[in-house]
């Protein structure tokens, strides 16, 4: 089968398996594993799947992150003697915490909002007693204005006021002069975090994704899409000629 004859990939379909079942092919035991659907990428993108996991098995820092990672997903839950169920016992916070002192990292960089300047200096706080060094740099650092990056008046969030522009190329470049092992997303904004992850030349992880509607926790949109959000199955967001 040619590349342009392939089913997409579509794993999220598999949501609908595991609800029926609990379970979906690729989490099950082998020896009791439901068929695996036409979009399946396990046995379609096999040699893209094996190749990708050999880059864990190396001494490489690649193969390093994704052990450590892999042990402290373990350890974010907690058996419950005498049952097969386990409890989730750390939040984000205790996860990043974690996995940056199994790294072995001391220097931890935040790229934050400025609308959540209060969230990162408690991020800041709870690091340093942690025995991390932790550096932090705004979205709106040098304070320059929106206009300069060609857009109009009008596009501000409040026309004709000066309003900063966002800078997360240099959010990024100067938490590298600062030589940060890892550096943390606080709220900047979908596109902003994109730049900065591109420019972060230590790994980057995310804390809080901003969303203004609900208070910075985006899959509620999810939760509720048989009733509030209903909408954005029915009419687009923005259209775009």
């Amino acid at each position: 089968m040619s590349s342009a004859e392939k089913t997409p990939l579509s794993c999220a379909k598999c949501s609908a398996l595991w609800q029926k079942q609990g379970t979906t092919n690729c989490w099950s035991d082998p020896k009791s594993r439901p068929g695996r659907p036409g979009y399946c990428p396990s046995q379609r993108e096999a040699q893209v799947i094996e190749e990708s996991f050999r880059k864990y098995t190396g001494d490489s820092e690649d193969a390093r992150l994704a052990r450590v990672a892999a042990e402290v997903e373990g350890l974010c839950y907690q058996p419950v003697p005498g049952s097969d169920a386990v409890n989730a016992r750390w939040t984000r916070v205790e996860d990043t915490i974690a996995l940056a002192k199994l790294m072995g990292w001391k220097k931890i960089g935040i790229g934050t909002c400025i609308g959540l300047l209060e969230e990162s200096s408690r991020l800041s706080d709870i690091l340093s007693a942690q025995g991390f060094e932790p550096l932090s740099v705004c979205c709106k650092a040098g304070s320059i204005d929106k206009l300069e990056l060609g857009i109009p008046e009008e596009a501000k969030v409040r026309p004709g006021t000066f309003e900063p522009a966002c800078n997360p190329i240099a959010q990024a470049r100067l938490l590298n002069q600062s030589k940060t092992d890892m550096n943390i997303i606080v709220g900047l904004c979908v596109g902003h975090d994109m730049l900065f992850a591109k420019y972060s030349e230590a790994p980057t992880t995310t804390l809080v994704v901003k969303d203004r509607v609900t208070g910075h926790n985006p899959a509620a949109v999810l939760y509720g899409q048989n009733f509030y959000y209903k909408r954005l199955q029915k009419q687009l967001v923005i259209k775009v000629d």
